[in-house]
């Protein structure tokens, strides 16, 4: 039987191995709290009848064979690095359940045909290196580049100094991929980040696919001068720019409409003066859809609202894409199992797209993946996100019961 005390007794246990911090869980990826809770996680593991390994990306591997070694397993995970400030249930109830999962299946000592892994991806959230998140699966799939390697966190440590001393071998650092063939299937709970489930009282989501996720750059450049000696009319004002390619943002989205989504999320002011006319700014716009052709459309009509924001304000710009990662849509016989699993097990559930992105985005490059949501107060990301314990068995029962489907069948 899936044991809810024993989960989450591990979601609090986790929670207290953190950096110091005013609120919430700061346990960013290859530090300290990292590497006691990665010893932590590996123990749990043990537990479960699972040998465990790290790779050389950093990711925690636990693997339990099955009765058919030349059948591939299956592989349940997340992540259990934070954002900083970040709450106690994103990407914890993924492993923690997967676990509980592997370790319900030792207990009762239930025979299965595939062998199962339980993955902790390394640095999912982004939240050290600057550069992206996903890193461990980028890794496994094969999508990592050198700059990927090189980007410093705050203290000038490159991610390849990090990995090196958390004692892996980043200079091979693809020995950590995995082959088309390798796994069977990924699945992945996770907590909902946003506000569906809790709008619609509904404890498990089905998700139906991940949207495809793509960051811009784009940088204005003016002319910085005297705000009380240049007349309005000759100011070639680098922000106004930028302010109205944000507007254009979401009205070009909006027109997109479905599923779409479109944000500018970070600006940098230069030279940030008040008696200076702003001559250069920086925004990044994030742009996601479930449809691959249709996000590529917004980018392309971003593009040209820019150039024309810029021609008419006699500025110039430079775009750059900083990451585009394809909408992943989950395998429809997943669907179909997790829709009959869940009616028997009496869970009520919906089906519904996830706006975030996962690990199993990635994984998807190289097999099938499903997802399970559990609903969350407060989104995530946040000290005050909750998920509660009725609810994440809701969902470790419907993970359980789909995965010994795939393991045993």
């Amino acid at each position: 039987m899936i044991s809810i005390n024993r989960i989450m007794e591990r979601i609090e246990l986790l929670s207290k191995i953190s950096e110091p911090t005013e609120q919430g869980v700061s346990r960013v990826a290859l530090t300290k709290e990292y590497k006691q809770a990665i010893d932590v996680v590996s123990t749990w593991m043990q537990e479960a009848g699972m040998s465990t390994r790290l790779d050389n990306a950093g990711n925690l591997i636990g693997f339990r064979k099955g009765s058919d070694e030349t059948l591939a397993p299956v592989a349940l995970g997340s992540h259990i690095d934070s954002v900083r400030e970040g709450g106690k249930y994103d990407g914890i109830i993924g492993v923690i359940g997967g676990i509980e999962v592997a370790q319900h299946l030792f207990e009762e000592n239930i025979n299965i045909k595939r062998g199962i892994e339980v993955i902790a991806f390394c640095e999912e959230e982004g939240s050290r290196f600057q550069s992206g998140g996903v890193f461990g699966s980028r890794a496994m799939v094969g999508k990592l580049k050198e700059k990927d390697l090189e980007v410093t966190d705050e203290q000038g440590i490159t991610r390849r100094e990090a990995l090196k001393n958390f004692g892996l071998d980043a200079d091979h650092i693809e020995q950590a991929i995995r082959e088309k063939g390798d796994l069977s299937l990924y699945l992945e709970m996770h907590i909902e980040q946003g506000p569906l489930l809790f709008s619609k009282n509904v404890p498990v989501g089905i998700v139906t696919g991940i949207t495809g996720l793509s960051l811009i750059d784009i940088t204005f450049k003016g002319e910085a001068n005297h705000v009380g000696a240049t007349p309005m009319n000759m100011r070639n004002d680098a922000l106004l720019g930028a302010s109205e390619v944000a507007l254009q943002v979401e009205k070009i989205t909006n027109r997109f409409g479905e599923f779409a989504v479109g944000t500018v999320s970070t600006l940098e002011l230069l030279p940030g003066q008040v008696n200076i006319v702003p001559g250069e700014v920086k925004i990044v716009i994030d742009v996601r859809d479930l449809d691959e052709q249709r996000r590529d459309g917004i980018l392309e009509e971003i593009e040209l609202a820019t150039q024309n924001v810029c021609q008419k304000r006699g500025l110039a710009y430079e775009i750059n894409t900083r990451m585009k990662v394809k909408p992943a849509l989950s395998a429809p016989h997943v669907l179909d199992q997790m829709l009959n699993d869940a009616e028997k097990l009496g869970i009520q559930t919906i089906k519904m797209p996830s706006g975030g992105g996962h690990d199993a985005q990635l994984m998807n490059e190289i097999t099938d993946i499903g997802m399970v949501f559990v609903r969350s107060e407060n989104g995530s990301h946040n000290p005050d996100e909750y998920a509660a314990p009725t609810d994440i068995e809701k969902g470790t029962q419907l993970l359980s019961e789909v995965t010994i489907h795939y393991l045993c069948d």
